[in-house]
């Protein structure tokens, strides 16, 4: 039999040479699985310690893990959430349950808009484990409300909607559905949350679902995987991050559709319910359905490049004039900042201010690090853009403005400045996008 107060050594990975060595008792205390685990490592009659390998969880992380062991307390607020999202797949490996629901409950109150930007890595999470069962019900109760966000026609209680509301809310989602895995909801959850809803959801999954939950003990297997409908056979046409840009990423893509769906603290908004950023995988230019062979309904097009239109004034009133639901992107000329503003209203050529609530400027510091950025809002409508022929493009009274291939920024009309210095800059490259 196994002595408990032994020593115990954690070989993490072999290839990475990283020993541990512990008292067994605090597992024991903690983790529900050091049992198991040690029913299949016993400690051989020559060695002074028991070995247990953790090949999947890397080091640094399970030295996090044990200070929680440890002390029964972690601070997340110093720790990446990329590290978070690595801590709780460790602790869910050691059946740490309390860390788990605890990790669950951060990420969902502190995390939601990396948890959007980042979907890939959170449905990974999310799916590949059952324990995750708060995640999973956020993830299903943020893509209606992102469904209604996307149709604000639709009344906020599915038991008034028509045929021709379910229709719409059903073509909104119908790429979000598949990322979904209903079969590890609770039967009142599934009650709560997915039943009203059933007009939207494919009719051979309804009816699984139905069966499963009707019929508990005769769930079918696939109850531990994402429900990937049959019609999507192709996962790539998901999974594609495709946006003509020479400047930005999809990355950046995705943050700056969130923040157009989100309005300024001015007006009456619950920013919970706007998760249009989650689903920006869909937004990109040519993408298309290979089953329907139908354009994604939202898209980045592409109206406007310096280097291949020039850099003139003539040019870009020229091209983008009366177009309106733009996104210009600038690239500062020898450094890494990236600069940009959002118009919802049409540029035009007639020296007049005009008004609106919604537009914003923003600048990345580094085009590799998304998060290293400053978002500034219209503060002052009446001036939100300035249309004049001579300067070209005009957020607010000279907030972000192009001439000729040269720029300046002096705040005015926005909550902030985004850059630092308000002296002239030359442009490297810029590029006028319309959303559709």
């Amino acid at each position: 039999m196994v002595n408990y107060l032994d020593e115990v050594e954690l070989l993490q990975n072999l290839s990475q040479n990283f020993w541990m060595k512990m008292n067994i008792m605090i597992l024991l205390l903690k983790s529900e699985m050091t049992l198991t685990i040690l029913s299949t490592n016993k400690k051989k009659d020559d060695e002074a310690f028991i070995h247990i390998k953790l090949p999947n969880i890397l080091p640094e992380i399970f030295q996090i893990i044990l200070r929680y062991i440890y002390s029964g307390t972690l601070s997340l607020n110093e720790y990446e959430t990329s590290d978070i999202i690595k801590i709780l797949i460790a602790a869910n490996e050691l059946s740490l349950q309390e860390l788990i629901n605890f990790l669950q409950s951060f990420l969902i109150e502190n995390k939601s808009e990396w948890m959007e930007l980042n979907f890939n890595d959170i449905y990974q999470a999310i799916f590949e484990n059952n324990s995750f069962s708060e995640l999973q019900d956020y993830l299903w109760e943020h893509v209606v409300k992102w469904g209604h966000t996307q149709n604000p026609e639709l009344p906020s209680d599915p038991t008034n909607f028509s045929k021709e509301d379910f229709n719409t809310l059903k073509n909104s989602l119908q790429r979000c559905i598949p990322f979904i895995n209903f079969y590890n909801l609770t039967s009142e959850e599934f009650s709560d949350n997915v039943l009203p809803y059933k007009k939207i959801l494919p009719k051979e999954l309804y009816k699984d679902l139905l069966k499963s939950y009707l019929k508990p003990n005769n769930r079918p297997i696939k109850n531990t995987e994402p429900n990937i409908i049959k019609d999507v056979e192709n996962v790539n046409v998901i999974n594609t991050k495709n946006i003509d840009s020479k400047i930005i990423t999809s990355q950046h893509a995705e943050l700056i559709l969130k923040w157009i769906n989100v309005k300024s603290s001015n007006d009456s908004y619950d920013s919970s319910i706007s998760f249009t950023s989650l689903f920006s995988k869909f937004i990109y230019n040519d993408i298309k359905d290979k089953d329907t062979s139908s354009t994604v309904k939202t898209s980045f097009k592409l109206l406007f490049r310096g280097t291949r239109d020039g850099f003139t004034t003539e040019k870009f009133h020229e091209i983008c004039d009366d177009q309106s639901h733009t996104i210009t992107i600038i690239k500062v000329k020898n450094s890494n900042e990236i600069l940009g503003g959002y118009n919802p209203i049409a540029w035009k050529s007639d020296d007049r201010y005009r008004y609106t609530k919604k537009s914003f400027i923003f600048s990345f510091k580094d085009n590799n690090n998304i998060e290293n950025h400053i978002l500034s809002r219209v503060n002052n409508e009446k001036f939100a853009t300035f249309n004049s022929f001579l300067s070209g493009l005009n957020f607010g009274n000279s907030d972000l403005t192009l001439y000729n291939g040269r720029g300046n920024c002096i705040k005015y009309s926005y909550e902030k400045s985004i850059r630092k210095t308000t002296g002239l800059f030359s442009v490297e490259e810029y590029e006028v996008f319309q959303i559709i």
